[in-house]
């Protein structure tokens, strides 16, 4: 397990740009589907109809990344070889899941956070 300072820093960092990701994402349409906002460093992504939410937590005590998206709980541990965040179950990196996590909701495959 990584210790806190980099624990803190990496996750920082991650997250900052999944939201400038998600930020980009958002102005491609027409019509905003989404909208991300950042509040005592938890991100939250709210969908402009109302029909859901989802929430980035960086989880100190256990080292985790939390995403509370499409009624489930991800948690994503610290990969020193991806240098990321992955998501243990399926390799997937914070951007990678997220990006799927919206086309889930949203409907749509063309959504892509690069």
């Amino acid at each position: 397990m990584i210790d806190e300072a980099t624990f803190r820093n990496v996750s920082d960092k991650a997250l900052e740009a999944l939201k400038q990701s998600l930020i980009r994402a958002e102005e491609l349409g027409d019509e905003p589907i989404f909208e991300t906002e950042e509040k005592n460093g938890v991100l939250n992504v709210l969908f402009e109809d109302g029909s859901a939410k989802f929430v980035f937590t960086p989880n100190t005590p256990v080292r985790q990344v939390w995403i509370s998206a499409l009624s489930t709980s991800y948690k994503l541990e610290w990969d020193e070889a991806k240098n990321a965040f992955t998501l243990p179950k399926s390799g997937e990196d914070l951007r990678t899941l997220t990006e799927r996590l919206l086309r889930e909701q949203i409907g749509d495959d063309s959504i892509s956070l690069t």
